[in-house]
């Protein structure tokens, strides 16, 4: 095993294993994860889908994984810390926007193994930034640090744009398959600090919909309601800016327009069973932890 040096706001580790060595599971945002060579079967809450050479995971914040190894493989994981967004007020427009794209990444992520790169360029693109990184690190100077955080920030860019093209969101996969269930469920979480763009008149009229079917149409599809998804959408992101931001409670109940901060505290333990502070204080995600595998 090589573990090279971790330089804080990330995290670079290249792995050669013969057999799955358990880690730690518990990322602040995610890893993306690469397989240089081998192949072998990723599991993910009990799903299963074959690696190969070239293979590009993402793998979310406390979830228990792991790799099924047929033949030696060489991972690198590059691990997107909280350091690496972490923002206070908003006075740079670029770090919040870096950490607005990772945290929509983060929410919307379905979670279910496989490989996360659909376009071929997108593909050449990770693979030539993750051999600058990983060039970068061996050799690291003193400007090292801004320029490997400047190819972690184009790979996040490629990661999103792959995350919105793919339409693959958590309660769509559990929905009846429906082009219009998951380009709704993106137009809803594209849209989550415009309210005035939720309301199910606009909707209605955004979806060609009429507004009497389609709250029914809604739940009838995501096995929920529309009101209700919208909440949990939002809360998630109360959840990753509590855990990986400066953000005051404040500025959290205006971004994601609760009505105040007495508003955003009680919903937030309406849903996830616990107070703000019991949350923070235990510093584990809710709404956005899943089963182990």
């Amino acid at each position: 095993m090589q573990v090279l040096q971790a330089y804080k706001p990330f995290e670079i580790q290249e792995l050669e294993l013969e057999a799955w060595q358990q880690r730690p599971v518990k990322n602040n945002f995610f890893e993306l994860v690469l397989i240089k060579e081998g192949r072998g079967t990723q599991c993910i809450n009990y799903n299963f889908h074959d690696y190969r050479r070239g293979s590009l995971f993402l793998l979310p914040p406390l979830k228990c994984h792991s790799f099924q190894i047929e033949a030696p493989t060489k991972f690198v994981f590059l691990k997107f810390t909280s350091g690496f967004f972490n923002i206070g007020k908003r006075t740079d427009s670029n770090q919040s926007d870096w950490f607005n794209e990772a945290a929509y990444i983060l929410s919307n992520y379905n979670q279910l193994p496989g490989d996360i790169i659909h376009n071929e360029l997108d593909r050449q693109h990770i693979y030539a930034l993750i051999d600058l990184i990983l060039k970068e690190n061996r050799n690291y100077q003193s400007s090292s640090l801004t320029l490997i955080k400047s190819f972690m920030t184009s790979i996040l860019e490629i990661l999103l744009r792959n995350s919105k093209n793919s339409l693959a969101y958590d309660i769509a996969t559990n929905a009846e398959k429906d082009d219009r269930v998951t380009k709704l469920l993106a137009y809803i979480n594209e849209n989550i600090n415009e309210p005035h763009l939720l309301k199910v008149e606009q909707l209605a009229k955004t979806f060609l919909i009429s507004p009497t079917y389609l709250s029914e149409f809604f739940r009838k599809k995501v096995k929920m309601s529309l009101r209700e998804y919208i909440i949990k959408t939002k809360l998630k992101l109360v959840e990753i800016r509590l855990l990986n931001s400066n953000y005051n409670l404040t500025e959290i109940a205006h971004e994601l327009s609760f009505t105040d901060v007495s508003h955003l505290s009680k919903t937030f333990k309406k849903y996830t069973g616990m107070s703000i502070r019991e949350f923070k204080k235990q510093g584990e995600y809710q709404l956005l932890k899943r089963g182990a595998c």
